[in-house]
């Protein structure tokens, strides 16, 4: 039932929100990090999204032997990557932290608390309208099933 492939949407983008503001929490907590375990600085980290469409031919040929047409499909949003941020990183003159280079510079990391705030706000937000809509389509079944009666 094409119907049901809404929840799978809302439900994949609820859970790559979830990440996106685990991500930014991460770069939030890490933001005074100087030494990691790669060396260096800490990273700030980056979501990437991408929509899916999943539609095998054995799905299709199963919905057209079923009776079902071919709207059998599963769609939604993934994390398609989690990068490192490029930009370049900040260095501080203090030549008495253990992590200060031969010339007394600190290389601090790359991660803006605002920016950060604002990800995740946005993420919120995003999480905030696959509720919305998971909401309207239950609502819409519920009322589907009331007419029967």
């Amino acid at each position: 039932m094409a119907f049901l492939s809404s929840f799978d949407i809302s439900a994949s983008g609820m859970s790559a929100q979830r990440l996106r503001m685990d991500i930014a929490s991460e770069n939030i907590a890490n933001m005074d990090t100087t030494r990691t375990e790669g060396g260096g600085a800490y990273k700030r980290k980056l979501v990437s999204f991408q929509s899916y469409e999943t539609r095998s031919f054995q799905d299709v040929l199963k919905s057209a032997r079923d009776g079902r047409g071919i709207a059998s499909r599963k769609a939604g949003v993934r994390v398609s990557a989690i990068t490192e941020d490029d930009r370049e990183m900040q260095k501080v003159y203090n030549p008495e932290h253990p992590d200060a280079d031969e010339d007394g510079y600190v290389t601090l990391s790359n991660v803006d608390v605002l920016k950060e705030t604002v990800d995740s706000m946005a993420a919120y937000r995003s999480y905030e309208a696959n509720v919305t809509a998971l909401n309207a389509m239950k609502l819409m079944a519920q009322k589907a099933l009331e007419i029967g009666r």
